[in-house]
């Protein structure tokens, strides 16, 4: 079920039985391990499915809870998937809750192909890129992935031993904007080398950085903003690669911010300062 699907019209196939071996196949890509043999990931919601077709991406089996096969817009989603050559399972809710692990499950999931990006596309970018060192925490990365989409960045760099963005729980946090920008996932020496590249500034966030977050002026250059690791912060060679070390000023007694925040306060910043440029306010 996981093979890339033919350009032939999908088949629609009926399981009620958790235990199927399909079932089980798909059960599959709860492990990192089969997600990145199969190159392929778990889909839950309408939207998400219909997010994945509209992007462009290679959606490979749809899996639909008999008791909404019926709905307007699950028939139309049926529908063009199948002309697309794409296989619809039609399952029982207990078979789709072993699937999604949740007493409540969407309707409407899918397996999808991976896409990543690449080196290429950050060095050809004129906006900007966030890269997370070594990010852990999958809620975090699909927090991150979907406000980097809402203030207009162009794409995610994950540096070194990160989380996987197409883990289960990472694609829920993302509500969709996994398909929306490219994702480019890199160790630290290939990340070293793209920064020897990059025509641009590069700005790490650092707890003991010299200048404000707000001052460099992020419209004139495209950038790539730099977030250190949850606990660890940047490595000394990241340091090194930062033509601005930055810091967020804060009032209480917190010494630092979570990752997710932290990025969501760069980011609108740079969107700020890039707004400006061209006339326009983010009111």
């Amino acid at each position: 079920m996981m093979e890339k699907a033919s350009k032939a019209p999908g088949r629609v196939k009926e399981i009620d039985s958790p235990s199927n071996p399909i079932i089980k196949e798909l059960k599959g890509l709860e492990k990192k391990r089969v997600r990145t043999e199969t190159n392929s990931f778990f889909v839950e919601g309408h939207k998400l499915v219909l997010d994945a077709l509209d992007g462009g991406w290679t959606v490979r089996t749809l899996i639909v809870a008999k008791n909404a096969a019926g709905e307007n817009r699950v028939i139309e989603l049926i529908s063009r998937c199948v002309a697309q050559g794409v296989d619809v399972l039609l399952v029982s809710n207990k078979a789709l809750t072993s699937l999604t692990r949740r007493d409540n499950p969407q309707m409407v999931c899918a397996v999808v192909s991976q896409k990543l990006g690449s080196k290429a596309d950050v060095l050809d970018t004129t906006g900007t890129w966030v890269a997370l060192d070594r990010v852990r925490d999958p809620g975090n990365l699909g927090t991150i992935i979907r406000t980097a989409d809402a203030l207009g960045a162009s794409g995610i760099i994950l540096v070194g031993d990160t989380t996987d963005p197409y883990a289960t729980e990472t694609v829920r946090a993302t509500m969709g904007s996994i398909f929306a920008n490219p994702i480019v996932a890199i160790d630290e020496p290939a990340f070293l080398d793209l920064a020897s590249q990059f025509n641009g500034r590069i700005v790490g966030t650092h707890l003991e950085g010299s200048v404000d977050f707000r001052v460099p002026d992020y419209s004139t250059h495209p950038t790539i903003l730099l977030m250190g690791n949850e606990q660890a912060g940047l490595t000394d060679d990241l340091v090194g690669a930062c033509d601005h070390l930055v810091r967020i000023p804060q009032a209480g007694t917190a010494d630092s911010l979570n990752l997710a925040v932290a990025t969501a306060i760069c980011l609108f910043k740079a969107r700020e300062h890039g707004l400006a440029a061209v006339g326009e306010d983010l009111s």
